[in-house]
């Protein structure tokens, strides 16, 4: 965001200047703070926890794929390793990194507000997640469980040998933080923002993570229930899923779809409003029309509730309402296609600087455009009979969710570190991670494009010998990948002791959060701010700069 801020005059008592990461802070002042900027600082240690894990699972399933005949491990361990990876990366991870650690810390600052809504209830929400995640993580160390990510009915409800109850309960207890998370975050944009922040000088975050909590607040609920019902049936046996006691095992299909394809924007929009961010900062422009990006956002989370049923073409729905769900699955990418156009127009002519997250930036839109376009294969109806149940779906949506949003997450937490933590990275380490993250990511799923045209199903734990050279050159891609994201952990970690010292905006960005001190104060602002400019006005921050106007916090 760009804008012009001035103070109102002695409304506002000054206040000390205390940051949150000041050293003589315990850790009972951690667990039990309220600053919306510690809370983020603890959901990214607990989302990276979890992402360790969901990893280390991946690492087992692409060495069990190097070789055709399933040699590393039994059938029954290799269904119990997948699953556990989907599990904890998409609901441990993906669905709650970028709105709870960049959200969390970022949208009170460029609102000007000094902190959320309700800040007992973001630590709270906190305390869920982590307690949804640990019981997550005791869930695999006494069994796990097989059922994939999805908990397809009737295997979840019939199987007694696999921990679908501990499974489910977690997910459901972490399910209220993403509510609660999204209420706050509503609340807090609705209610707090800066004198002079209307709707439309709001930076293009803003409205992303905006559609994000409002599927939060109506899509977790739906997937909550449908848990709470496989348990149910599981424990005590009734009848809802089970066809033979009068159940449906089609509606689990429709309840958990209806929440798990909003899910997909759930994890993509607030890497939309990052790359919106980075774009105009690296390029010294305003994003081009503004107004068209910010609608698409709300357009993606109203489109997103009116195409889970592209997930069930082959599940026996009707041929008509395959048709419905067909259109409308080509209709949601028309606003992503609108934001990849306006991102490009912004840089066309830019006064593009190839720093660190400007890279992570371009390769989320490489990355996000080719899994984009292969959706449009599977919601074509033919070409997804034969696409759905093979690894052209596991290309299809690692490009989107990893490829896609992890790119855009790494080009958040690169652009926002010195804000966050006051220090720099080296930024020479920076660019070769973020270009060893895009070949070894390509290395990985590519292949995995033409395995699944070529009919290799997904969940397999053998599988021809004729797909074995594409496999070996996926399990090296992943290998690629790897390093791709342990190199900005390591630096990361260096460069909090090490780096050097950021001051207060080091990209000369415009936005309120870089007016203020880095890191920023307990209280986010000494005086309340007061917005006079719209978003990315970047010719009024290169005036400022020409006449030496210090800026103010």
């Amino acid at each position: 965001m760009s804008t012009s801020v001035s103070l109102p005059d002695q409304s506002t008592a000054r206040l000390p200047k205390v940051s949150y990461l000041n050293k003589e802070y315990g850790l009972k002042s951690w667990l039990l703070t309220k600053d919306h900027k510690r809370i983020a600082i603890m959901y990214l240690l607990g989302t990276t926890f979890f992402f360790c894990i969901g990893g280390a699972m991946a690492a087992l399933i692409r060495l069990q794929l190097l070789t055709p005949y399933g040699d590393l491990l039994a059938a029954d361990t290799y269904n119990k390793v997948f699953s556990a990876h989907g599990l904890i990366m998409v609901f441990f991870f993906l669905v709650p990194v970028a709105p709870a650690v960049l959200g969390n810390f970022l949208i009170p600052l460029m609102i000007g507000a000094r902190d959320v809504a309700f800040p007992r209830i973001n630590l709270f929400s906190w305390y869920l997640f982590m307690t949804g995640g640990c019981i997550e993580v005791c869930m695999l160390v006494f069994g796990g469980v097989d059922t994939g990510w999805t908990f397809t009915t009737p295997l979840s409800t019939h199987f007694l040998n696999t921990q679908v109850v501990a499974a489910a309960m977690g997910i459901f207890v972490a399910g209220f933080s993403s509510i609660l998370t999204g209420l706050n975050f509503i609340v807090t944009i609705h209610r707090m923002r800066a004198p002079g922040m209307t709707w439309f000088r709001l930076p293009l975050f803003i409205w992303s993570y905006y559609a994000t909590s409002v599927i939060f607040v109506l899509a977790t609920p739906v997937i909550a229930i449908a848990l709470a019902l496989v348990m149910l049936e599981r424990v005590i046996g009734i009848g809802v899923f089970d066809p033979r006691m009068g159940g449906d095992p089609l509606l689990f299909q429709h309840l958990f779809w209806f929440y798990s394809h909003p899910a997909v924007y759930v994890m993509i929009l607030p890497g939309m409003g990052i790359i919106s961010e980075v774009v105009a900062c690296f390029c010294r422009k305003r994003v081009f029309g503004y107004t068209a990006v910010a609608f698409s956002s709300v357009a993606i989370g109203v489109f997103s509730f009116f195409v889970w049923a592209h997930h069930m073409f082959i599940m026996g729905i009707s041929n008509y309402s395959a048709l419905v769900f067909s259109l409308m699955t080509m209709l949601v990418a028309v606003p992503s296609a609108i934001k990849i156009f306006n991102w490009s127009a912004t840089m066309y002519k830019g006064s593009i600087s190839f720093d660190t997250p400007m890279l992570y930036t371009l390769g989320f839109i490489g990355l996000f455009t080719i899994g984009g376009l292969t959706g449009v294969f599977l919601a074509s109806l033919g070409m997804d009979i034969h696409l759905t149940e093979t690894y052209f779906v596991v290309a299809h949506f690692h490009y989107v969710m990893v490829g896609g949003m992890v790119s855009a997450l790494m080009a958040g937490l690169h652009f926002w570190w010195p804000k966050i933590t006051g220090r720099m990275y080296p930024e020479s380490l920076g660019r070769v991670a973020a270009i060893i993250l895009f070949m070894g990511f390509n290395l990985t799923f590519f292949p995995q494009f033409i395995l699944g045209y070529l009919g290799m199903p997904r969940r397999y734990w053998a599988y021809p010998p004729e797909f074995q050279a594409l496999n070996v050159l996926s399990s090296a891609g992943a290998t690629v990948l790897a390093i791709g994201y342990l190199l900005p952990i390591c630096y990361f970690i260096w460069s909090l002791k090490y780096g050097k010292i950021a001051g207060s905006n080091p990209w000369q960005a415009a936005g309120l959060e870089w007016q203020v001190q880095s890191p920023p104060l307990t209280e986010n602002f000494e005086q309340t701010p007061i917005v006079t400019h719209e978003a990315y006005d970047y010719e009024w921050l290169a005036n400022q700069t020409r006449n030496e106007v210090p800026t103010v916090g």
